[in-house]
């Protein structure tokens, strides 16, 4: 079975549309089969979009895990001096978000797959509905590898659903040596920011 977490998804494409509606922006957005939440904003999406303070005006934010886009896309549109990269593993995701982000008009959205970044490129925020059905070992690998390329004062804010683990896993970053605290909870879902 293909996952959207899968590089090359094996699922058959379907497009399809949806609209992201927010208080400041509305925007439709192209998804298809194969990615991440493709007939609906995802609940966990929607929450951290409606809660996270906006994100610096300038510098370089992250979407990780950026699925169709709408993190991605709502960062670029809160922080239009700020240049978004929108990373993912799914191709199909990546090219999703690049053609969201043109019909946007929103040309400082860099999406490509997670290994294309530059390795001397830090973040000044991180975004992301992290793809918790990885499994742990992978989950915290992701986040090792993206949690250190914060900026100095740089934050990171996750959503994690409460019965997928979001507490275990906040337990885990302090371990880790992150200041994790949880910043809102609604709906079962727990917004988490992330400090060195």
């Amino acid at each position: 079975m293909a996952h959207y977490f899968s590089e090359q998804p094996g699922t058959p494409s379907r497009p399809g549309v949806v609209d992201l509606v927010l208080p400041d922006l509305h925007l439709r957005l192209e998804t298809d089969r194969g990615v991440f939440s493709p007939e609906r904003i995802d609940l966990g999406t929607r929450v951290l979009l409606e809660t996270v303070p906006p994100p610096p005006r300038e510098g370089d934010l992250l979407d990780l895990g950026c699925g169709y886009g709408p993190i991605a896309l709502t960062m670029a549109s809160r922080a239009p001096e700020a240049t978004v990269w929108a990373v993912d593993v799914n191709r199909r995701s990546v090219e999703l978000t690049e053609r969201n982000a043109r019909a946007a008009g929103l040309y400082k959205v860099r999406a490509m797959h997670a290994d294309e970044v530059p390795d001397d490129v830090t973040f000044d925020a991180i975004w992301s509905n992290p793809a918790i059905r990885i499994g742990k070992p992978a989950l915290h690998e992701m986040l090792t590898r993206w949690l250190t390329r914060l900026a100095p004062g740089g934050v990171a804010y996750l959503v994690v659903q409460k019965h997928l683990g979001s507490d275990s896993l906040q337990r885990w970053l302090g371990e880790q040596g992150w200041q994790a605290s949880r910043e809102a909870s609604r709906a079962a879902y727990r917004i988490l920011r992330v400090e060195r």
